[in-house]
């Protein structure tokens, strides 16, 4: 099992960059599985990126085809650490923003097991 957390949230105008981190607490950390979702008001959780190890030092990142470009999922296995690169931001990106973990690939929340508790990303024009 593996513990998350986020941070790096906050208030950001449209057209900026934030960075949000997700730490883990498992020595396995770098055997997971691992992505971003987000969570708007109302709406479902949203699938981001998510990194999956395939051996080794190899991963492979699968993208979310609206998200690809703008956002990139960004992980440090030494330092237990999973990143998200946010640029050109928009209003419409004000949400929740949630890491989580499994074993073996998905894109859909249900399936994962460990969450953290979310951190929160307005974006203001």
């Amino acid at each position: 099992q593996v513990q998350l957390e986020e941070s790096g949230g906050g208030l950001v105008q449209a057209g900026g960059s934030l960075r949000l981190r997700c730490t883990g607490s498992t020595r396995s950390f770098g055997t997971y599985a691992l992505a971003w979702f987000r969570q708007a008001p109302g709406k479902e959780r949203e699938f981001i990126a998510t990194t999956v190890w395939r051996g080794g030092e190899n991963y492979n990142e699968d993208y979310e085809d609206s998200f690809k470009g703008r956002f990139t999922i960004i992980r440090d296995n030494a330092k237990n650490n999973l990143f998200l690169q946010m640029n050109s931001l928009k209003p419409e990106d004000t949400a929740v923003y949630y890491c989580a973990g499994r074993h073996g690939w998905s894109r859909t929340a249900s399936e994962y097991g460990y969450w953290g508790q979310g951190t929160q990303v307005t974006v203001f024009s």
